[in-house]
């Protein structure tokens, strides 16, 4: 990582910030544009910034790679949850989840009940991604067939994943959250109950309200009944498969690494492709490239399980890429401790400091595009003026998660934007105003700390007089 001096002043930090996000706007809404263009126009600007205030090329060029690396496992879950996708489409396991699915759920219940399943999964497993590269996945095929949209499914996918993932202690940035602030974790995790749980109350109830449009009428029960006659003469169906999706979880929930986790769970659907489904060699290769293709002449049926494959993910790939180099570049520079520094001084008690620090994990999700380190910066900017103002490091560390956890989804060019928009294949103008406990949460807690409910004050015997700022180690 870089180590500079050079401070860069506030407004000058801030310029690339503002013509990335302008250059955005004009880009996607005006011209229907993709927003690597955008990005790269930022990281142009950052480095030319970083320049002129005396920053070698050399500095630049290295907090660019550094970007880069640290999306390096972003970028091969992703690739891995390609050959996923086209492997389990093309064995027959998520079509065997979908029509199980559709037998079990009820349409005015599926949203509630694709929430808890998915909230179940994450905690489980401690990891939002891999429950939406499983269940998820499953779930937008049911979700197809009963006639709901995709947004909302999507949403409702999202919502019990994050839930999971955030209450888990087996989640990294759980772990992250309560490790940078000195917080047990169990304490942490505790101390979350009174945001994330009335989140996910509000959430549950806002489907159950969704899902009673969506009644079990005798047409809606002919067309999921032909649904899943169309699937079933399309693949060979048997509850055996479901011991894939099944053995991944296992795996994660044993600690045992997503990526070879991800990667057994390719290669079993690889044997499924050939030995269950009779496909040859060659297809079943070319779905892990590709993606699986079916041509069964109805058109829901090829649309809903034509998916996947690697040449799939290289659109999100290249976004995730372009947006590191910008964040590299923000984060390694000083840039990004420039404006959260300004901004953590304007906080005078718990009423601003929160918002403010939930803030500053949203604005480093947007513009360094990276979930951990809107953990990660914040943490370190803020720590010190929790202490000062007398304030309980587990209100930081909620605060981290709630601001920077949750809304990394909101952000089409985070990590976590593009990984749902490979997966699940819903955008993030379309799941946004359904994925209800991610911004519920933030805004409950800020709610708590206008009014003072569940702020912990360190005692006196506990008060630490203020240490110097920490200072980024880039």
């Amino acid at each position: 990582m870089i180590k500079e001096d050079k401070k860069i002043p506030f407004f000058l930090a801030l310029m690339p910030i503002l013509i990335m996000v302008s250059a955005m706007i004009i880009t996607i809404v005006v011209f229907k544009g993709a927003p690597h263009i955008p990005l790269a126009l930022g990281t142009i600007i950052a480095s030319l910034v970083a320049w002129k205030q005396g920053f070698s090329w050399k500095k630049i060029e290295d907090s660019i790679y550094d970007g880069i690396r640290l999306a390096l496992p972003a970028v091969v879950i992703i690739i891995l949850v390609g050959m996923i996708i086209g492997s389990w489409m093309g064995g027959g396991i998520v079509a065997t989840m979908v029509y199980y699915g559709l037998s079990l759920l009820r349409p005015d219940l599926f949203l509630v009940s694709i929430t808890l399943m998915c909230a179940v999964v994450s905690i489980a497993i401690g990891s939002s991604w891999s429950t939406m590269g499983t269940i998820g996945i499953a779930g937008m095929g049911i979700g197809a067939s009963m006639g709901i949209p995709a947004g909302m499914v999507a949403g409702a996918v999202i919502s019990g994943a994050y839930f999971g993932d955030k209450m888990s202690p087996l989640s990294d940035t759980t772990n992250l959250a309560a490790g940078l602030t000195n917080t047990d974790l169990f304490v942490h995790i505790k101390n979350m109950v009174y945001t994330t749980v009335p989140g996910i109350l509000i959430a549950l109830v806002a489907y159950w309200y969704l899902g009673s449009s969506f009644v079990s009428t005798e047409a809606e029960l002919t067309n999921i009944n032909n649904t899943m006659t169309l699937i079933q003469n399309s693949f060979f169906i048997s509850p055996w498969l479901l011991l894939v999706p099944l053995t991944v979880i296992i795996m994660v929930g044993c600690k045992i690494p997503a990526i070879p986790a991800l990667t057994f769970g390719v290669f079993l659907g690889f044997l499924c492709q050939i030995f269950v489904q009779g496909g040859t060699v060659a297809s079943s290769i070319s779905a892990l490239q590709n993606g699986y293709i079916i041509d069964t002449g109805n058109t829901f049926i090829d649309s809903l399980f034509s998916r996947g494959g690697i040449e799939s993910m290289m659109y999100t790939v290249s976004m995730t890429i372009v947006a590191m180099t910008f964040g590299g570049v923000l984060e390694n520079t000083g840039m990004l401790k420039s404006i959260v520094e300004k901004m953590s001084g304007m906080t005078k008690s718990a009423k601003t400091l929160i918002p403010t620090t939930i803030a500053s994990c949203f604005i480093t999700n947007a513009t360094c595009s990276e979930q951990y380190i809107s953990v990660v910066v914040p943490a370190r900017m803020f720590s010190s003026v929790y202490r000062e103002r007398g304030l309980d490091s587990k209100n930081l560390s909620r605060a981290l998660e709630d601001g920077g956890t949750l809304t990394s989804v909101f952000i089409p060019w985070n990590t976590c934007g593009v990984f749902i928009l490979a997966t699940l294949g819903v955008g993030v103008l379309d799941f946004a105003p359904y994925a209800i406990l991610n911004y519920s949460v933030p805004i409950i807690s800020i709610i708590y700390a206008i009014t003072g409910f569940s702020i912990t004050k360190l005692k006196s015997d506990q008060h630490i007089q203020s240490k110097p700022m920490v200072k980024a180690t880039n």
